[in-house]
């Protein structure tokens, strides 16, 4: 029985009761350390399930985010494009190597960077000559970026991609794993993510020497030898023994995890499309989103009702749910931040700011806690629509 009451999370994390086994393994073994036998199978297997060459597993998808940036070599004074519809964590790493963000639009089919705004972007770079020295391309709430162009606009000025997959492990793009098309690719195994070790991230690359490199910064960058010697920079980045222990037990699930959130996705869908103003984030042809995140827009003109005012009314019913990303351009962080907008006279990412709404979806959502979600939704645009019977 459900509890009318009862707190419902926007995207709690789901464990599958395979985990105490990895993790009374760490301990029976005493690799409690952030290295040990399931961080290595953890980097295996993980990179065999996406069809990536190799793995490094980190403290966290911004950790992965910012060793990938080293890699590549970006220093102070560089420029690195990236979406601006995304969380802060995924330009935060520009910074730590005091490069400049610049910020590129979303566009409507997938929400995710625009290739007509990432165009002109390298357009007056070009001009100006000073390239960008990468750019990272985010996957949102489990929906792929266009891809092929995105590739072929950076392959044109040599600029290497990170593919921020930290929102889309599971998710694919023409059949082919999310995370793998840039240089770098960065999972995320954050709590709230659609598999979690608690805290924790991986990168990917087909680099294997490159992922070496990556080993040794994640890990203070300590010389071979048997006193502790450092000739350069390095970072406490690695994941324990223990958490990639879950790691290992959450892979084993992830395409159930997966399953779970399209159908909560479908249910959503199935309830909700035919309201005034109500539009889901779309998946684009030739794709698979994990959907992450059930995401959809309303617009007041057509509901009689704001996004805010629905967030509220789902607040005072015990309902977590968020607004979309704020765009990182609109960050005072970032103020004065380059910004290429999707066309002169439309910004996407700050219209979806405005009327997104992100429902709980997690795999352990029960269909009774769904349907007060979609009855207090319902009950918040009728009100503003007595006249008329919404079912």
């Amino acid at each position: 029985m459900i509890t009318p009451n009862k707190r419902i999370y926007l995207s709690p994390p789901h464990m599958s009761g395979n985990e105490m086994s990895y993790i009374q393994d760490a301990f029976a073994t005493n690799w409690i350390a952030p290295l040990g036998p399931h961080v290595d199978a953890f980097e295996k297997e993980l990179a065999s399930h996406v069809g990536s060459n190799a793995a490094t597993a980190v403290s966290s998808g911004t950790a992965a985010i910012h060793l990938a940036l080293r890699l590549i070599g970006i220093n102070e004074g560089d420029s690195v494009f990236c979406s601006s519809l995304t969380f802060v964590a995924s330009a935060n790493p520009i910074v730590y190597c005091g490069a400049k963000p610049v910020f590129i639009d979303s566009e409507p089919e997938t929400w995710n960077m625009s290739p007509r705004a990432l165009e002109i972007a390298l357009q007056d770079a070009a001009l100006e000559g000073k390239l960008p020295k990468a750019v990272i391309v985010v996957n949102l709430y489990g929906q792929s970026a266009k891809m092929d162009e995105i590739l072929s606009l950076c392959e044109s000025y040599d600029v290497p991609i990170i593919e921020d997959a930290a929102e889309s492990l599971g998710s694919t793009y023409k059949g082919r794993a999310s995370g793998t098309f840039g240089k770098y690719g960065v999972y995320s195994f954050n709590g709230n993510k659609i598999i979690s070790t608690s805290g924790g991230g991986m990168l990917v690359s087909d680099d294997v020497e490159g992922l070496k490199r990556a080993r040794f910064l994640a890990t203070q960058a300590r010389d071979q030898a048997v006193h502790y010697q450092h000739s350069q920079l390095g970072f406490n980045y690695r994941m324990s023994n223990v958490l990639a222990g879950i790691g290992r037990a959450q892979l084993e699930v992830l395409e159930e995890r997966v399953n779970a959130r399209r159908a909560v996705f479908n249910r959503y869908d199935e309830a909700l499309s035919h309201l005034p103003g109500i539009q889901f984030m779309p998946e684009l042809a030739n794709t698979r989103s994990n959907r992450w995140l059930t995401v959809l827009t309303l617009e007041e003109k057509e509901a009689g009702v704001t996004a805010q005012e629905v967030l509220e009314a789902l607040t005072e019913l015990n309902i977590e749910a968020r607004p979309v990303w704020k765009p990182l351009h609109l960050q005072p962080l970032f103020e004065g931040a380059r910004y290429y907008p999707h066309s002169k006279n439309e910004s996407v990412s700050e219209r979806l700011f405005l009327t997104g709404i992100c429902l709980p979806s997690g795999s352990q959502l029960m269909e009774e806690e769904q349907q007060r979600v979609i009855t207090c939704i319902k009950k918040t645009i009728m009100q503003t629509m007595p006249f008329k019977v919404i079912i």
